[in-house]
């Protein structure tokens, strides 16, 4: 592959350019280069930031994003550090879903109670005497 301005890689790849913009001030984690007042990508970069745009997606802030980023570089000696940083990740996600999945049965329970109001009369005429 030949080497791509950011307007290219935005464009073909629908990488946002706040994404870009914080790739650069990262130096690129230290690949990107600069050809006549423009950044260019190549294939290491698209590579870095296809796994930015994954980490993104999974709830990384950006701060967390140039951490991961900057143990990436780093190498093999570092992998645990990366490995927990996505094990603190997953947790929370898992306790997010957890949370949602309350919300749901407090949900769910609410409309069984109604429908179920909706099929017994006794209960209707109760809870009609209990709102006079």
């Amino acid at each position: 592959m030949t080497n791509m301005t950011k307007e290219e890689v935005s464009r073909r790849y629908l990488i946002p350019q706040e994404i870009l913009k914080e790739y650069e001030s990262w130096g690129g984690c230290g690949a990107v280069k600069k050809v006549i007042g423009d950044w260019q990508y190549d294939d290491t970069d698209l590579e870095r930031l296809s796994l930015i745009m994954t980490l993104h997606d999974i709830g990384f802030g950006k701060e967390e994003i140039e951490s991961y980023m900057t143990l990436l570089l780093q190498g093999s000696s570092v992998e645990s550090a990366r490995l927990q940083m996505l094990e603190q990740k997953r947790s929370s996600l898992l306790d997010e879903i957890h949370f949602r999945e309350k919300k749901l049965e407090h949900l769910d329970y609410l409309r069984y109670e109604i429908s179920r109001m909706g099929k017994d009369p006794v209960k209707k005429q109760k809870s009609r005497g209990e709102a006079r």
